[in-house]
């Protein structure tokens, strides 16, 4: 098995430790350094940002320090691990908000005239896990599991992340009896470095 750096960003908005997506990176994180993978955690509800308002914020050069310290991890990290619910149908605001401000020219791509931009992201790959009310099936059959696909085209290959692997769980609420499989699975995946 190859050791891995992981950037682990815990998308959940709440810094709630009862929040089960933190519980789910707790447990990934935990897998991968008995596995004796680097890992750097970013919790987006404990980091201070402002939002993006203008092109010029988006074109400006001034970032804050929490986010230029998360740019730093994700550059360090060859695998990023995506974790957050599903609200109204999509990530959280305040995650959107973060990865607005992370994935910025400069940074997560180069713009380039006639050509398209250039990916600067290239040579990482990344596992998306969502957490959901809704069974996971209807989410992806009748829904398109549009979030995550948007999340991967949008963002994550567009910097040049890739592969990208997806873990939906459903449910969350009416079984917690399925709790400590997610986790399981989640231990897992860090453990291999997936």
């Amino acid at each position: 098995m190859t050791l891995r750096r992981i950037a682990i960003i815990d998308g959940h908005p709440d810094p709630d430790p009862a929040r089960f997506v933190h519980a789910l990176a707790d447990r990934y994180a935990e897998g991968a350094t008995k596995a004796s993978h680097e890992v750097r955690r970013i919790m987006v509800s404990a980091l201070e940002f402002s939002l993006l308002g203008s092109r010029h914020d988006w074109e400006g050069e001034y970032i804050d320090f929490d986010i230029k310290r998360s740019q730093v991890s994700i550059r360090w990290a060859d695998h990023l691990v995506f974790l957050y619910p599903l609200w109204l149908g999509d990530m959280p605001a305040l995650l959107k908000g973060f990865l607005e401000q992370v994935m910025r020219p400069g940074f997560a791509f180069e713009p380039q005239t006639g050509k398209g931009p250039q990916k600067a992201l290239k040579g990482r790959s990344a596992l998306v896990v969502v957490t959901m009310g809704m069974p996971a099936l209807v989410y992806r059959a009748y829904y398109g599991a549009h979030s995550v696909k948007s999340l991967e085209r949008n963002i994550l290959k567009f910097s040049g992340i890739s592969p990208v692997q997806h873990m939906i769980i459903g449910d969350v609420e009416a079984r917690p009896g399925m709790r400590d499989e997610w986790l399981s699975r989640l231990s897992f995946l860090g453990e291999t470095g997936q």
